[in-house]
């Protein structure tokens, strides 16, 4: 599964094509399921079933641009494991720590990803800055894809989802 993030990836104008280490969020959500959620992006996805996987960053060309993805392939529990990150992802409803960070969650529509797909959108501030982060989980058979895009000024939402399509087909045997 390393291989297939680490092989040149076909991401969008304005990403690095080398990847870098698996992604980790700024700050540290006290919510419980906001930190399963981003946690999945960073290779740290559900354990019962999970026979491999992996994790990757690569910068964008944008101010605090990044993007994060977690591959994480199941026996049998994939579906289950969706199941439970979304539901993790609609009761994140804000994320709060420390001093200067507050984000508020917004669930997006995510059409025609994998067997099945569910997206948030992230917006506030972190440690007084302006922050956005977008994250989408997809399940693609029995492998689990989570992504994570972030920006200190604004993330598009046409440029996650062409992120998005791109991992999909790296994912994709």
């Amino acid at each position: 599964m390393r291989e297939i993030l680490s092989k040149e990836p076909r991401l969008p104008d304005g990403f690095s094509p080398r990847s870098e280490q698996a992604w980790r969020a700024p700050f540290e959500p006290a919510d419980r399921n906001c930190r399963a959620v981003l946690d999945a992006a960073g290779g740290r996805a559900p354990q019962r079933g999970l026979t491999a996987q992996a994790a990757a960053s690569y910068q964008g060309d944008e101010l605090g641009e990044q993007v994060g993805v977690g591959l994480a392939r199941y026996d049998g529990a994939a579906g289950e494991h969706m199941s439970a990150l979304a539901k993790a992802l609609k009761a994140c409803r804000e994320v709060r720590a420390g001093s200067g960070t507050h984000l508020s969650t917004a669930l997006v529509a995510v059409p025609d990803v994998g067997d099945e797909a569910v997206a948030g959108e992230l917006r506030g501030r972190l440690n007084g800055y302006p922050y956005a982060l977008d994250v989408v989980l997809a399940r693609s058979g029995d492998m689990l894809v989570s992504l994570v895009h972030t920006s200190m000024a604004e993330v598009e939402p046409q440029r996650t989802r062409q992120l998005l399509d791109a991992v999909m087909r790296m994912a994709s045997p």
